[in-house]
């Protein structure tokens, strides 16, 4: 007979235990995408770039041919890490940049949570990549897209077969919480949310304006 115990399970994020790599946020590769709607993944890679600001995950910023082709990385991803260059590639599999590579192995953690255009080429690369590698591997799906459902969906597919974990990107940022009396993260996750949550987000206003309600007390 198992024991309950009141702590989390292994399986679940922390921000101590994994890097963020948010891959080709650009104009040109969103201009194909069809997978998603362009106003939502945007909203959705500021919801995680904020989340991945707020408890301090090391995050690595790539883009693929960006002078010369595909056009700066999203502003709503630049502006929340405004001093950080990204890492400019040429390769279409970003783990095969030793730049990365690099990055990777000074920040020193085993689990990598991935984020980009297109799924099937520049997400399905690294993250199969890092699963041959000995890295646990979680892709967020909705800050990710492709050329056509069919592509995304294929590629989801692929990875979770091969052992990558899918999860969104409230799920990511609710994850990282986790609890609502962890206050020194409780305001920025409460603004995140209603920024970029969408219906939820409302929600928390609702509750706030109509019964000054908080999910903290």
């Amino acid at each position: 007979m198992p024991i309950a115990k009141a702590q989390p399970g292994k399986e679940l994020l922390n921000a101590n235990d994994h890097t963020l790599i948010m891959i080709d946020h650009q104009s040109q590769m969103s201009f194909a995408t069809k997978s998603i709607d362009i106003n939502v993944l945007r909203n959705n890679a500021a919801l995680v770039a904020k989340a991945a600001r707020e408890f301090k995950v090391p995050t690595i910023l790539t883009t693929v041919a960006a002078k010369s082709f595909s056009g700066p990385i999203f502003d709503e991803i630049q502006s929340v890490f405004p001093e950080q260059q990204p890492i400019d590639r040429t390769s279409m599999n970003t783990w095969e940049d030793q730049r990365i590579a690099d990055r990777v192995n000074e920040i020193g953690r085993g689990r990598i949570v991935l984020a980009g255009l297109w799924t099937s080429v520049c997400i399905v690369g690294p993250a199969l990549s890092a699963l041959d590698q000995g890295f646990e591997v979680y892709v967020i799906a909705d800050a990710s897209g492709d050329v056509s459902d069919e592509a995304h969906e294929r590629a989801m597919q692929r990875m979770i077969q091969a052992g990558a974990k899918p999860i969104t990107s409230l799920q990511y940022l609710l994850e990282l919480q986790r609890d609502w009396a962890r206050g020194e993260t409780y305001d920025e996750t409460v603004a995140t949310s209603i920024a970029h949550g969408g219906g939820y987000g409302l929600g928390l206003i609702y509750a706030k304006s109509m019964f000054n309600a908080s999910e903290g007390h």
